[in-house]
């Protein structure tokens, strides 16, 4: 009996922030399904690491999201590496915490760049090469929990996430004709890196203990628990499958029922 997400094996994928966290968990999931990827990440010894860890095929690119013309420098070595390039994952984020009134210009581009322009420019990497190449392909976005509600602290990174939100949206409907679907994931609490420093900012910002912090994120999980990387890797393959092949401009919530419409 064949699975819901089967059709990917033999297929390529290039994980931008692929190193770590969210995006290094989505690489193993694509490889355990029979996929060759390409971990693409801004640090290359990381993303190193984790293709030599992850799969034999796996290859590692530089890129830094925020440059087109690292993006197509990362597209080219891919394809050259693996031939061509089925399926995208545009995961490379940043965050850092403030109150609104107390952000500055840099802290803004800082968000901006990585999160909203490194999506635009590696999505339209992806889609320039699909068709080019005649793929049907698919490209999964990774937003967030605070693109479906903004977020005190982190109003400047809930701006670039709803900004991915509206563009995955508006390339979805232009892209539907070719048989290319683009869609998001809005990951919640998820255990990272980037959760590790976040409750620590949060912590000193609000007056609290780390511990009081992620024990508030696990109370406000319906399913009461903390996400890990893996919860969010299992809905992008499936998102990158022939199983979701009727889903385009969709924003999935992965969020444990945190956020629920």
């Amino acid at each position: 009996m064949t699975t819901i997400v089967s059709d990917l094996a033999g297929k390529t994928a290039l994980i931008t922030g692929g190193a770590t966290g969210i995006g290094r968990a989505i690489a193993t999931s694509l490889a355990a399904h029979g996929m060759r990827i390409a971990i693409a990440d801004i640090d290359l010894a990381a993303a190193q690491s984790a293709a030599e860890t992850i799969a034999a095929n796996a290859v590692a690119i530089q890129m830094d999201v925020t440059k087109r013309e690292s993006v197509d420098a990362g597209f080219e070595a891919a394809v050259a590496a693996l031939g061509q390039i089925d399926r995208v994952v545009a995961n490379a984020g940043v965050s850092n915490m403030k109150p609104a009134l107390d952000l500055t210009d840099a802290d803004w581009n800082f968000n901006l760049d990585v999160n909203a322009r490194g999506v635009f420019l590696t999505n339209q990497a992806a889609c320039k090469h699909f068709l080019a190449a005649g793929i049907k392909g698919a490209i999964c976005n990774t937003a967030s929990l605070a693109a479906k509600v903004g977020a005190p602290l982190l109003a400047h990174y809930s701006a670039s996430k709803f900004a991915v939100v509206g563009w995955t949206q508006g390339l979805a409907r232009e892209m539907a004709k070719h048989g290319i679907r683009v869609n998001a994931v809005c990951p919640g609490f998820v255990r990272t890196g980037m959760q590790s420093r976040e409750i620590v900012w949060e912590a000193e910002l609000r007056g609290m203990t780390p511990q009081a912090v992620f024990d508030e994120y696990v109370s406000l999980t319906p399913l009461g628990r903390i996400e890990e990387p893996e919860d969010v890797a299992k809905v992008v393959t499936f998102l990158l499958s022939d199983g979701a092949g009727f889903m385009t401009g969709q924003a999935v919530n992965v969020t444990g029922g945190v956020y629920m419409t």
